[in-house]
């Protein structure tokens, strides 16, 4: 079922039928908020409670067990609308130098790199005694609200859009309790709070499911597609009829298993010319050959950056060895080790790092793309991992030049490489739909939590056709006025 088909059965269901303006409206006074229901409130958050900072000491006071920790940078990694568990613990001996929260205190993120992120809030809904670090700003309600509710109402998009509007910085945004006093918040009555509350949990694990499911398949068809492959190229079957071929022998490699017996098993450095690229001096750049050149980070899998290369100096009678011309096969010398993909000549001259190798095949019947592919197995299969495990891997020229492939005759390396082409457009066609799907579905939470909190949906009729859950309603944790004087 894809984003759009979901959204129509969700429509179309009896809960989402039940979803309807309510009977009267009133102008809230806020420009992007436009009319309420007319029995909610619009509040500045200010005058719900109050605001203090949190501070602690560092990352180095993490500890497995102790006292639950929420710091800044969950907010944007972990947590969204409600904060259930932590990511981590501090020492009971190190909690005092944090700052205590409480059940329903509304944590936002005092600084983040773009304006669309400041203020990056949720809820703690933790149940014990918790703690968080500094750059965090805490909003303590003091009046009667729905926990749950408040999440929902903070992290919503219109909240975040206030939010952006209020971040200031060039490099790094900051937002101040000065500025999230101003937030205006629709605020319906208690049960209302807390029937929209149940209603978006429902709703939220429903969609959040799908999107799991989605995103499964995705993984699925990785396999599946990485499967197809690791069986073409190592001969597992013939591509031209499906079936196994008729003989095969010992590779003499482990990742290859048993090739077909009329393939060559061959040192890579039998069948391609390797290079690896010019070393990066900045003592010897005089600017009068300035070359674009590729780095590692610009070579992914099938796919090269040419936008924004730095420049080393080529002289002219280096430029045979140490740049790339259209069909070379660049490799990755170091990260992911033996990532790669295939140079088409968007640039003349382009020159390449010493973290790259480039292989050329001596021999015109062999295909760089039909190497490509089995690079891409050999990773999978971790063949180049060669114990490197707990250190930093690298693929140095002699390395590679030793790892052995399977070769099949030219023609043959050709219809292989028809055929996983096709099979790679056939996968990229269906992962992008998939992948669309899920970008639907995420908009449709969106606009739901956004349209249910904001009072564009009453969510009265919906709750009552839930599952019952015991006596849900009046078992739900509501945060009280409390102590005002208590941190």
């Amino acid at each position: 079922m894809n984003g759009a088909q979901l959204m129509v059965r969700e429509a179309r269901s009896s809960r989402m039928r039940a979803l309807r303006p309510y009977p009267a409206y009133r102008d809230s006074g806020v420009e992007w908020l436009g009319e309420v229901p007319e029995h909610w409130e619009v509040r500045r958050l200010g005058t719900l409670g109050r605001f203090f900072k949190g501070g602690g000491g560092t990352k180095a006071d993490e500890a497995k067990k102790g006292v639950p920790c929420v710091r800044y940078g969950d907010l944007y990694t972990r947590h969204e609308f409600h904060i259930t568990e932590s990511r981590g613990c501090v020492a009971l001996h190190r909690a005092g130098a944090y700052t205590p929260i409480r059940y329903g205190d509304v944590l936002f993120a005092g600084s983040g790199e773009t304006l669309e992120e400041i203020g990056t809030s949720a809820v703690n809904l933790i149940g014990e005694s918790a703690v968080c670090g500094g750059d965090v700003i805490v909003f303590r309600p003091m009046i009667d609200v729905d926990a749950e509710f408040i999440g929902w109402s903070m992290g919503c998009r219109q909240a975040s859009s206030q939010k952006a509007r209020m971040g200031r910085g060039i490099t790094v945004m900051h937002i101040y309790s000065g500025d999230l006093k101003c937030l205006a918040v629709p605020l319906p009555p208690l049960h209302d709070q807390t029937a929209i509350a149940r209603f978006l949990d429902h709703a939220d694990r429903r969609i959040r499911r799908y999107i799991r499911a989605k995103q499964r398949l995705i993984e699925l068809l990785q396999e599946e597609k990485q499967a197809i492959i690791h069986q073409a190229v190592t001969g597992q079957i013939d591509v031209r009829t499906g079936q196994p071929y008729p003989a095969y022998k010992d590779s003499g490699v482990e990742w290859l298993g048993e090739v077909p017996e009329h393939w060559e098993v061959a040192g890579l450095g039998y069948r391609y010319e390797q290079c690896l690229g010019k070393m990066l001096d900045g003592k010897r750049i005089t600017g009068q050959h300035l070359v674009p050149y590729l780095r590692n980070v610009d070579v992914q899998w099938d796919e090269i950056n040419v936008a924004d290369l730095p420049q080393m100096d080529i002289r002219p009678d280096e430029i045979p060895r140490y740049t790339v011309r259209p069909g070379d096969l660049l490799v990755c010398e170091g990260g992911e080790v033996g990532r790669c993909a295939i140079w088409r000549g968007e640039i003349d001259p382009c020159g390449f790092q010493k973290a790259l190798h480039r292989l050329r095949p001596r021999d015109d019947a062999d295909r760089p793309r039909f190497l490509h592919y089995a690079l891409s197995v050999a990773v999978t299969s971790g063949a180049f991992a060669d114990g490197h495990e707990s250190t930093i891997a690298h693929l140095t020229g002699d390395k590679l030049r030793r790892h052995r492939f399977a070769f099949p005759l030219g023609d043959e390396q050709t219809t292989i490489v028809r055929y996983l082409d096709a099979t790679e457009r056939r996968f990229s066609v269906r992962h992008a739909t998939v992948a669309r799907q899920i970008a639907l579905l995420h908009e449709y939470r969106t606009r739901l939590i956004a349209d249910i909190v904001t009072g564009k949906l009453d969510v009265q009729g919906a709750v009552a056709e839930l599952p019952p859950e015991g006596d849900w309603l009046a078992g739900r944790d509501r945060i009280a006025g409390g102590d005002r004087n208590d941190s």
